[in-house]
């Protein structure tokens, strides 16, 4: 159930050039069950800016009723939020968009979980809760450079972890591609989170596995009404050619959206 609610700040640290883990406090923790959700946080309680942020869910703690988002403050609206400290209080509207559905798999299979910058939050949750099923997971952490790369240590507790930095400062040189490739890495199904050139890349490559991406976009209502995250599909879903990200996704199975 969506719910809105002013939740308090646990606590916000940087952990790593501009990417800030905030930790928030609330009911509305009851209601997170899917990896790869996300909630709309407004980051100023006037007028500018207007519209919320949409950020994933990184990890669920029910019996503390408190939550784990991890963004990068690049904009207005980031760079308004990462100045929040202990105790204030933040709107936010949420839980939000379908995730990952940890049932496609099972503790017989292997998952190869991808991340690409900021796609990679969601992934820690869903790395949790397929170990707990008794999944092996394995994981790609796609960086710009060494100076952005977090929670190697926190992947590395689930399962074999590998990064690539594209500068070659941290792991493999390249991309995440260039990672599974070298490392011959075999899996049953793929989660994927990150920009689109690697969902894209991933879904040409593995078209014919198992497996499940979750897009980055643009939003504004957050809830399906404002259709700013239109995007179209190779196969009509119900005799319509396009889904919304927010509320249909934003995760979808391999194949499905077009990428580009």
């Amino acid at each position: 159930m969506i719910q809105q609610e002013i939740m308090r700040v646990v606590s916000q640290r940087e952990i790593a050039r501009n990417i800030f883990e905030l930790i928030l406090e609330g009911a509305m923790v009851q209601q997170m069950k899917q990896p790869g959700q996300f909630v709309h946080i407004l980051p100023n309680p006037g007028l500018d800016p207007l519209l919320r942020r949409p950020i994933s869910v990184a990890h669920i703690d029910k019996m503390k009723n408190q939550f784990t988002v991890i963004y990068r403050a690049e904009g207005k609206g980031t760079n308004l939020l990462s100045q929040y400290t202990v105790n204030r209080q933040l709107d936010v509207l949420g839980p939000l968009g379908n995730g990952f559905p940890i049932n496609a798999t099972d503790s017989s299979e292997t998952a190869l979980l991808v991340g690409g910058g900021i796609g990679v939050p969601p992934l820690y949750e869903l790395a949790k809760q397929l170990t707990k099923q008794g999944v092996e997971t394995k994981h790609v952490l796609g960086f710009q450079s060494s100076e952005v790369v977090f929670y190697e240590k926190e992947f590395s507790r689930y399962g074999e972890t590998y990064i690539a930095t594209v500068d070659g400062s941290l792991g493999t040189k390249g991309f995440v591609t260039n990672v599974i490739a070298e490392k011959q890495l075999d899996f049953d199904v793929i989660f994927a989170c990150g920009p689109t050139p690697m969902l894209n890349a991933l879904q040409q490559e593995y078209k014919d596995k198992k497996g499940f991406l979750s897009m980055e976009q643009r939003m504004g209502c957050g809830i399906g009404a404002c259709f700013a995250c239109v995007c179209h599909v190779n196969e009509p879903v119900n005799g319509k050619d396009y889904v919304k990200v927010c509320s249909d996704g934003p995760v979808f199975p391999i194949g499905r959206v077009v990428l580009t």
